[in-house]
């Protein structure tokens, strides 16, 4: 769905990234890591095509990102969940609106189906918040917030950035929980991570790959995670 051939891409006179080699087949579960500023919240960048390559092939469901306009682009975005690092809500709307907001901008016409919103925020545990304000929110709990408003649109890959950077480990479980329910559903799921332990809990619970950036590409990691 998601194919990097050759990829790189450049930022400020050097290559942050070389020669990058990436495919996310629907139901694929990877991990990427690697040191702070190497480059992993770029590779997702690129992935959802907020970024585009300075070399290489970036295919995005079956096209190529060099041959898209903007609508297609945001068109295939639609399709990509993601997971941001500091996720940023609107303060003034509700947990629940926060959510639907996906659905309420699109331009598909497809409404909120108050239900179906209900149950999602019954599957992340938010039942009980879905009327609080952001500021109100726990790290926790905006993290599963954010998961839940990255799912909303039925994506058919969740790309998540750091997404237990900012929870204790009890949350972060969950929070992989979650993922791991998604992947079963076919969705491919990409996480980047400093969490060598969040690698480990995942890898007994569902058939992972890892990789990790260093010396600005993309190489498999040791067994040893």
């Amino acid at each position: 769905m998601i194919e990097l051939e050759s990829v790189s891409y450049s930022y400020g006179g050097g290559d942050l990234l070389r020669e990058i080699d990436l495919h996310l087949a629907p139901g694929s579960f990877h991990f990427l890591t690697g040191p702070s500023g190497a480059g992993k919240t770029t590779l997702l960048r690129l992935c959802y095509g907020a970024l585009r390559p300075t070399a290489g092939r970036l295919t995005i469901f079956g096209k190529e990102l060099g041959e898209m306009d903007r609508d297609g682009i945001a068109r295939a975005r639609r399709r990509i969940g993601v997971v941001h690092q500091d996720c940023q809500f609107l303060d003034h709307l509700s947990v629940a609106e926060n959510v639907a907001l996906p659905l309420a901008v699109s331009e598909t016409g497809q409404g909120v189906d108050d239900r179906n919103l209900g149950e999602l925020l019954g599957w992340v545990g938010l039942s009980a918040r879905a009327q609080a304000l952001p500021p109100e929110l726990s790290g926790g709990e905006r993290q599963r917030a954010a998961l839940a408003r990255a799912v909303i649109m039925s994506p058919e890959i969740i790309l998540a950035d750091e997404p237990t950077g900012n929870v204790d480990w009890e949350m972060s479980q969950r929070l992989l929980h979650l993922l791991v329910e998604l992947n079963r559903l076919g969705k491919a799921v990409l996480i980047a991570t400093h969490d060598l332990a969040l690698i480990r809990a995942a890898k007994a619970q569902v058939q992972t790959r890892v990789l990790r950036i260093a010396d600005r590409r993309v190489i498999a990691a040791g067994a040893g995670l």
